[in-house]
């Protein structure tokens, strides 16, 4: 045998030995996989979704769902048009309004434990300015945001090149709500509101006083000021006790999504009586920004946000990668622009 054709039997030999070895190795193995999935493999899992969602949605899944041989995502020059805006107050509002959970490592993964600290790895610095540029260039004029990014939201609006707005949560615990509305107040949001968890938990003890202080310092700032719930009995609850919050911030998905048939609640259902939360709402004069539209990413954007504008919502907030924003921004446009029966009047 020729020496030549000896040492490159010997080569494919050793590529394929390394090859096996680090498919062994838990990093490389799994961009290993990341890499196979790319050029057209999919697992048995992604199979079985994609086959309810096709059968959930009744349409043929796209490359958005499915990997494809090569992952390519919507840019700018694809971009349809801008998201129209609308009003809460005197503040002018993108319909559809960024999430700020995945920057600041908040990810609703089911039972994969290690999905928050992956989020906020690839949410760097730069990572986030470039993801708001991308959503101000799509029309998105808000973000809203936890305090923990006051700093994060100040320093690009000071080194970043952009102006984008945010509402903040003021989240945390229910004894800081005071002090991180301040904070938030302190680091130019353009809106505050009793965070969902929160208000569940005060409304759930009875510490109505907390949220109407809540709202007062708000509102004594020259700010809008809102209440949030994932129960729609914080809402009745704050309606029965006289409040008029000038926006309400409710969870509204549909349950027709795999892990939200579990019999157990694993961080798999945000908006547990839909139906019941679109007739409430529907009598109710404040504007309303639904979140978890999409079941923190179980239901695909054309489902979920025909859902929230046909139930009643006036905004939707949507967690979205960079890659995501304007294919996310062409599908917002497609169905404010269909024909959809609505109920609710439209609100700001």
């Amino acid at each position: 045998m020729a020496k030549s054709s000896l040492r490159t039997k010997v080569r494919r030999f050793k590529r394929r030995e390394l090859l096996t070895g680090l498919a062994g190795t838990p990093l490389v193995g799994g961009l290993l996989m990341a890499t196979l999935k790319l050029c057209g493999w999919e697992s048995h899992e992604e199979r079985v979704l994609g086959a309810e969602l096709e059968a959930a949605e009744g349409e043929k899944v796209d490359a958005v769902t499915r990997p494809s041989k090569t992952f390519q995502w919507a840019r700018l020059k694809d971009l349809k048009g801008k998201v129209p805006a609308g009003q809460i107050g005197d503040l002018k509002l993108s319909r559809m309004i960024l999430g700020g959970n995945l920057m600041g490592g908040w990810a609703h993964a089911r039972d994969l434990i290690y999905v928050s600290k992956l989020v906020k790895a690839y949410h760097h610095r730069h990572k986030i300015f470039e993801t708001f540029r991308l959503a101000e260039a799509c029309g998105i004029n808000t973000i809203l945001a936890n305090p923990v990014l006051c700093e994060t939201i100040n320093d690009y609006w000071k080194n970043g090149g952009g102006e984008i707005q945010f509402i903040s949560d003021c989240g945390g615990n229910s004894s800081e709500l005071l002090g991180l509305t301040q904070k938030s107040i302190d680091s130019g949001a353009a809106a505050c509101y009793v965070q969902g968890g929160i208000a569940d938990s005060l409304v759930a003890n009875g510490q109505f006083d907390l949220i109407a202080k809540a709202l007062e310092l708000v509102r004594k700032n020259g700010l809008p000021a809102g209440i949030g719930g994932h129960k729609l009995a914080t809402v009745k609850a704050c309606v029965e006790k006289g409040f008029e919050p000038d926006f309400w911030m409710k969870t509204l998905h549909h349950g027709n999504y795999w892990s939200a048939r579990h019999p157990q609640q694993n961080d798999n259902i945000w908006c547990e009586e839909p139906e019941e939360t679109i007739a409430f709402m529907n009598d109710l004069p404040q504007p309303w920004i639904a979140f978890k539209v999409l079941g923190a990413g179980a239901i695909h954007p054309k489902n979920g946000f025909k859902y929230a504008f046909q139930g009643g919502a006036d905004f939707v907030c949507v967690g979205m990668y960079d890659f995501q924003v304007v294919e996310d921004t062409n599908i917002l446009l497609d169905v404010l622009a269909s024909k959809f029966p609505r109920r609710r009047a439209w609100h700001g």
